[in-house]
Formats: structure tokens, sequence, C-alpha cells
């Protein structure tokens, strides 16, 4: 058994001694990184098999209360880290991104397999390289990125990581294959990685980026609107003169202003051309 501080002595610099030709790698974890995939990019170009489980819903439909969220990453968080986290800026300010990004969609096409969990339940995080002679487990690994393997620092008081070999190993890879073989709790999600991670190589048209950048920004917002939150229609105010005589995203902006004042009894109209007036006559 080894210790590794991801400090002066770190992860990465062993899975480089661990990982080698017909490695099988096998991760449980939260995230992946196409940074994480960088710094191992020789290791994991040599391997035979790369397998990996979101232990949190990824790409799949996701309803989770919101008390709960802050103990969690948010699904829209874990899919967006394939390109990057938040605290591999530096890797992302030398530009290589889309070389990298492209790099990594090749290399999935013929080595890596990607399910994500589809339960509530949850699973520990750890990563597992088998070879012929040993089996190795490094845990708790909760993302494969490049601060989790120590390439990088996050925000984490201590990033402390215990390698450990057979027969402890062997009973991470039984859990890890029973997991994986149960289509019951997890789902194929490998092509959906590859068009993520493949998008940000791709030339994109003005549009199509203003559309996006609308979506990441409100996303979450619409995700929480159901029927409970949006005003109720039999009050009439629709049938009144002054519903009628607003325009369509004039009609947008006096439904959002009833749904703020019902949800917090207050409400600040960022006003744009055509809805002043409407403010006043509301």
């Amino acid at each position: 058994m080894e210790t590794f501080n991801n400090r002066t002595k770190v992860v990465k610099d062993d899975l480089v001694k661990k990982i080698k030709s017909g490695s099988k790698v096998s991760i449980a974890a939260a995230c992946f990184s196409i940074y994480a995939y960088q710094a191992l990019k020789d290791e994991l170009e040599s391997c035979e098999e790369f397998r990996f489980i979101f232990t949190s819903p990824a790409f799949v439909a996701e309803k989770t209360q919101k008390e709960r969220r802050e103990f969690y990453i948010p699904r829209l968080n874990r899919e967006k880290s394939l390109y990057g986290t938040e605290f591999e800026v530096r890797l992302r300010n030398e530009l290589k991104q889309k070389a990298v990004a492209k790099e990594c969609v090749d290399w999935i096409r013929q080595k890596a397999s990607f399910r994500t969990n589809t339960t509530r339940e949850g699973m520990n995080n750890f990563l597992v390289v088998e070879n012929s002679e040993d089996t190795y487990v490094y845990t708790p690994l909760d993302s494969f990125t490049a601060v989790d393997i120590g390439c990088e620092r996050g925000n984490k008081i201590s990033n402390m990581v215990t390698r450990a070999e057979n027969p402890a190993s062997m009973e991470y890879i039984d859990l890890f294959d029973t997991v994986w073989n149960d289509a019951e709790k997890l789902a194929d999600v490998t092509n959906d990685v590859i068009d993520m991670i493949g998008a940000v190589y791709q030339e994109n048209s003005p549009e199509l980026i203003y559309f996006m950048t609308l979506y990441n920004i409100f996303s979450e917002f619409l995700d929480d609107i159901s029927e409970d939150v949006l005003p109720n229609e039999a009050t009439g105010f629709k049938d009144s003169a002054i519903w009628n005589k607003l325009y369509n995203f004039q009609k947008d902006a006096a439904l959002g202003i009833i749904n703020k004042l019902e949800q917090y009894n207050g409400c600040i109209l960022a006003d744009s051309v055509g809805l002043e007036t409407m403010n006043k006559s509301l």
C-alpha cells in the first residue's frame, strides 16, 4: 500500500509507471476531463481498454431535490468538465483545447467506453489498473481530472489518495464489473461524450454560439419551471384589455414578473425597448 499527497508525491507519476501496454483501466468517478487524458496520453493510448462510470447521472434527465443540490456536482457541471474544469484554467489558457479534444475523441473511438449511473444510489469513486502481474486500485479518486491526479492544484485543503494491490484491489474490480454489467443501473453514454468533446473543435456559426450561451445561462432555471410556479390563469389576467394589447415578448416578460412577485414578493424588470411602457401599465 502507498499513499500520495498530490503535492510532493502525485498519482499521475505512479500511473505512468503502472499503466502499460495491454493494461485495462477502469474508473468510477464524478467527472472526466480531457486534460487528465492529456496528462496520461501515452499510457492511455497504449492500454488495451478504458472503462469509465459516471457515478452520478450524466447525459440523462435528472431531477434532484433543491435542498440536496449543494452536496454534489450539478449534472451540467459534470458534463461540461469533459473539456476542462474551473481548476484547469491554466491548461485551457494554453489554447491547446481543440487539439487535445480531437486527440481524445480519436482515442475514445478506439479504446474507451463510458456509462452513467441512472439511479440515485451512490457509488465509491476509484481507479483500477489491471496488469498481468498485479492489479492496482487508487482511492478515493473523486474525479478523473488534472487536479485529482495531482497535475494541478484545486480548492481542496488535502488531496490524499491511497494505492492498494492484490488482494484488496480485486474487491474493487469485482465491484466495478458487477455494476458495469447491470443494465438497470447504467446507461451507455459513449456517443454523448464523443459529441460533447467533439463540439470543442468544430467550427460553429455565431447563431449557434448565441443559442448555446443562452442555454448554459438559463438551463437550470428552465429545469425548475413547472405548473406549480407558473402564474394561475384562473385569475383571468389573460382576459384583460391590457394583456391583449401586448406583443408576445411583452407577454413573456409579464409572466416572468408575475412569477417573481408570487415567489419572492418583489421583482425588478431590466427594461428593454418596448417593455418600459408595459411595466408602467402593469
